[in-house]
């Protein structure tokens, strides 16, 4: 088995890396949350994002799904008929190259892995087995689980990984589309030096682009298949979506079940008391609720020790900060629709709303496509943004309608202020 030793280098856009420069970054991060510029974005993002949801980087916390077999986890699941795509085009492959092969659900489940005998023991010491959960949120950056946080293909090289027992790994993951090009699946390498190679990340991309065709010729037995559980919560939000139909729930509710989703390791009565009131609220309080909420929604609730989603649990806002992780400044707002439940005053909640009104509103500045910024100001939070207003300026002609409403705008703004003054 060949892991990862400290000469090896990732390519990112035909650029070397250093790894010792990477793990330097892993750790300025971890200990201040610096991060030197040369690190690439998208695994800066994701690291924030796997700090933010409470991952642990000395444990990945890949526990397996209430009542998975993983004895054969991809059964019933549609992504079976492209076993033998996967198999013909990467096992033999992987087998001799010292790599294991991977297919996920659209959950983070991981359904089938395959390949090298000695790697698949090895990725296995660190929960990287059939019916295991590797979403970010569980284990922190990682290819299959980044790649379907991004929607994108992912090559994800030893620091890189938030984790430390996953940093011993490269793996490389892409998306797996059904027809209707909703994601379905992640297919992932991962093993050694090889698994960071370009050529290993361009066959991933190709064999997922052969799954989807495999698909394509009879998309019933994938359009047929139900998605995980969602949660709304932007604007006028407060809405369970499960394979049952759509539940309208209270606002406590709502509150417990987004932050259950934003924590999937699971959160303690006492921790939930703290998130969900501005001054006190006992356990009993949150006990109650809790139980009130397992009668509306069921088995989607875990254990009391801590109380934790038994499945993931898909948000709205993890949808935004996709299309934010992915660059795609349109696409985030476009599925923005609003605040995150802008009534609540619970301090998680508040906590979860700011953050994310916040890293929009950083895109939206550093976006160059003016009618973006534009759809941004036409917002109710968007409305009074200086720097909003600014970045119009900056891209648009003064004689423009759009430059000229824009200099009024901040000639308006700069009033008010100074009348504040």
């Amino acid at each position: 088995m060949t892991l990862i030793t400290g000469d090896s280098t990732q390519r990112s856009a035909g650029e070397p890396l250093d790894p010792a420069g990477i793990r330097a970054a892993y750790e300025a991060f971890l200990s201040g949350g610096r991060v030197p510029g040369r690190l690439r974005p998208g695994v800066v993002a994701s690291w924030k994002r796997s700090l933010r949801s409470g991952v642990n980087p000395e444990s990945p916390a890949a526990g397996l799904v209430p009542g998975s077999d993983t004895r054969d986890s991809v059964g019933p699941h549609p992504l079976s008929r492209a076993l033998p795509v996967v198999r013909s085009m990467l096992v033999e492959a992987a087998r001799s190259d010292g790599m294991v092969v991977a297919l996920m659900d659209d959950g983070g489940q991981l359904l089938w892995v395959d390949g090298h005998r000695g790697v698949r023991d090895a990725v296995a010491d660190v929960g990287f087995v059939e019916g295991a959960i590797w979403r970010e949120e569980y284990v922190g950056t990682n290819a299959p689980g980044t790649a379907l946080a991004t929607r994108r293909p992912v090559q994800v090289l030893g620091a890189e990984h938030f984790t430390r027992p996953v940093q011993a790994f490269n793996c490389a993951a892409a998306p797996i589309h059904s027809p209707d090009g909703r994601v379905v699946g992640i297919l992932d390498v991962t093993g050694g030096e090889p698994a960071g190679s370009s050529v290993v990340m361009s066959l991933v991309r190709a064999t997922a682009e052969a799954v989807e065709r495999e698909l394509a010729t009879d998309p019933s037995g994938v359009d047929a298949y139900p998605s995980r559980a969602r949660l709304d919560v932007l604007g006028d939000g407060g809405r369970l979506r499960t394979r049952h139909g759509t539940t309208r729930l209270g606002p406590r509710h709502t509150e417990i079940l987004l932050l259950l989703a934003e924590r999937p390791a699971g959160l303690g009565a006492d921790e939930l008391a703290v998130l969900l009131h501005p001054g006190s609220l006992s356990e009993v309080a949150v006990r109650a609720e809790v139980s009130r909420l397992r009668r509306v929604v069921g088995p989607l609730l875990a254990g009391s020790r801590p109380y934790r989603a038994a499945a993931p649990l898909h948000t709205d806002v993890a949808d935004v900060r996709a299309a934010l992780a992915s660059g795609d400044v349109a696409a985030a707002l476009a599925a923005y629709p609003g605040p995150v439940l802008p009534r609540s005053v619970a301090p998680g909640v508040v906590a979860i709303r700011d953050e994310l009104a916040a890293e929009l509103r950083a895109a939206v500045h550093a976006c160059s496509d003016p009618d973006v910024v534009l759809r941004w100001l036409a917002t109710s939070e968007g409305g009074d943004d200086y720097a909003g207003w600014q970045r119009t300026v900056d891209l648009t002609s003064a004689t423009s309608p759009l430059g000229v409403r824009a200099r009024a705008r901040l000639a308006l703004l700069d009033r008010e202020l100074g009348s504040l003054n």
